[in-house]
């Protein structure tokens, strides 16, 4: 896994956001540097949902907030409308940002505490316009009756009076209020009881058709991806692995931590039994030193010496299902159908250095 290659990229014309070679690195001091993602390219058609998905420390969150240019890549272009985001000065992609907006993770830390709910979705608005509070007002109130919260009622309580589900409401609505074209949702249920995230990831959905919204939808939770994603493009150690429409992913994985990555999923019944062997797949490796060539090869039971020695790149398995590996778990021809692949190698355990 953690190819590079622009093989799954598509015509330009034909997508709204598009990200190649994008780099993002951090100095953590004597001469070290975090390699928190490392020249992937991607891309979003307008009113699509790419979801973005892998453990803890695989750079999702580090990729949707470089879209935004918090903080700017260290390389790489990202193109939004045809513009480059990367070469704008802060005051014109300060103005570009009304076009994208953030949910964040914590519902509840991204409100400010001292201020209203009618003052934190206001305020957008108090920056670039209307003018009028009364135009204001009618924005706003209109944002929070599309998102399932009482205007009137909410309009001069705190974040503290609000629920975990209702707190993202709003923040929701707070980012729909400069009616934006793409929407960056930073696991943005991951903190909700499981009956409060289909509420919040069906609301999702409403607005999306309702505001022709485009989103990149960033997760951990494989089930959550599935439900709400296009399109789901999985990540390890900076570097991205597979690429594949939703339900062509889940039903035939080719890359071997994808695999891994469903397979350590819990089944939802204590008679099945557990799977021992991921236990022994070992911990992710430092982005401060990554491993040579393919970054996932200390932990894949199929590394060779050809994993060590050369970086894998994308290769097409079929349609839209794209996989960087030296040794995918499917076929990899450009004219292989869909109903003619089988899996080529199982996953078992670890191979020994």
């Amino acid at each position: 896994m953690a190819g590079s290659g622009k093989a799954h990229l598509r015509p330009s014309e034909s997508v709204l956001l598009r990200a190649e070679d994008l780099t993002v690195e951090f100095p953590v001091g004597g001469g070290r540097v975090v390699h928190a993602v490392s020249g992937i390219s991607f891309d979003v058609a307008k009113g699509e949902t790419l979801g973005l998905v892998g453990e803890s420390g695989c750079g999702k969150s580090t990729t949707g907030r470089a879209i935004l240019q918090l903080p700017r890549p260290t390389g790489g272009s990202i193109t939004l409308n045809d513009v480059d985001l990367t070469r704008l000065d802060s005051g014109t992609m300060r103005q570009r940002r009304t076009d994208v907006q953030m949910i964040f993770q914590d519902p509840i830390s991204s409100l400010n505490p001292r201020r209203t709910i009618g003052d934190i979705v206001a305020e957008p608005l108090q920056v670039w316009g209307p003018k009028r509070p009364d135009d204001q007002w009618d924005i706003v109130a209109r944002m929070l009756d599309a998102v399932g919260i009482d205007p009137e009622a909410a309009r001069r309580k705190r974040p503290h009076e609000f629920s975990g589900g209702q707190c993202q409401r709003i923040s929701i609505a707070r980012a729909l209020v400069m009616e934006p074209e793409l929407i960056i949702c930073d696991e943005p249920v991951s903190a909700l009881d499981v009956s409060v995230q289909a509420q919040i990831l069906n609301l999702l959905e409403d607005l999306k058709a309702q505001h022709g919204l485009t989103l990149v939808f960033i997760a951990h939770d494989l089930a959550v991806v599935k439900n709400i994603s296009d399109r789901v493009a999985v990540m390890y150690l900076g570097k991205m692995c597979e690429l594949a429409e939703s339900d062509e992913l889940y039903a035939s994985p080719a890359h071997p931590y994808t695999r891994l990555l469903m397979e350590s999923h819990p089944e939802p019944d204590p008679g099945v039994a557990i799977d021992e062997s991921m236990t022994e797949l070992g911990e992710l490796p430092s982005p401060i030193a990554p491993p040579s060539g393919c970054r996932f090869r200390t932990r894949c039971p199929l590394a060779d010496e050809r994993c060590a020695r050369e970086e894998p790149q994308m290769r097409r398995v079929n349609d839209d299902h794209y996989v960087a590996c030296h040794h995918p778990l499917v076929a990899v021809d450009d004219d292989l159908s869909a109903a003619s692949r089988q899996p080529t190698l199982p996953l078992t355990a670890p191979a020994t250095a």
